[in-house]
């Protein structure tokens, strides 16, 4: 049974019946919003969103995975590369992220997840986004945060998985923000561990 995830709330990363997550996915779906007036196709441009996420000890980063560092130095965090254009409202998703939750480092005790708009349209201007949380061996969908529409802001810090007491944990954070890449984003990430 899939959660919808409220900004600020906790899920811990466990099996349904028992038993901890090996391999989870979050992925990230949009589709440019729908725009109205005769001349609208003609105006219209692709929307870029790209999926990161950055690896933290304590607060410091340590690795990052994005669409140009495709893997974790380690090996434990996988990016399936670059979409351009979103999924035109297909439901799928558009990028992903695996992680391999037993091969992360024990010094990574943070891996914060963003979504930026590499081409700098507001989230205004885009439709059906969504984050998601899924176990990787099953493609059971654990958890879901929707992106909601109409916002004037070009990014959004949206969830972290952390370790606590030695067993992950997912945080919905939804936190909106402005930039491009998830460099943009690090002073206000920080804010979040």
């Amino acid at each position: 049974m899939t959660v919808n995830l409220g900004k600020g709330q906790k899920i811990t990363l466990e099996k349904p019946g028992g038993g901890s997550l090996r391999t989870v996915r979050m992925g990230l779906g949009w589709q440019a919003a729908p725009r109205k007036g005769f001349l609208s196709k003609l105006f219209a441009s692709e929307i870029d969103l790209d999926a990161s996420a950055v690896l933290f000890s304590g607060k410091r980063p340590v690795d990052v995975v994005y669409f140009q560092h495709l893997t974790s130095d380690d090996g434990s965090v996988r990016h399936s590369g670059d979409n351009l254009t979103g999924g035109a409202g297909q439901g799928g998703d558009d990028e992903t992220i695996v992680v391999d939750l037993e091969r992360v480092p024990g010094e990574i005790d943070q891996i914060v997840f963003t979504v930026s708009s590499f081409t700098g349209q507001t989230f205004a201007e885009v439709g059906n986004a969504f984050c998601r949380l899924v176990d990787e061996a099953t493609g059971q969908e654990l958890a879901r945060y929707t992106l909601t529409g109409g916002e004037r802001h070009t990014a959004q810090i949206m969830a972290k998985v952390h370790r606590v007491s030695g067993a992950w944990q997912m945080t919905a954070i939804g936190a909106p923000s402005h930039g491009r890449t998830f460099n943009d984003l690090m002073p206000e990430l920080v804010t979040h561990l």
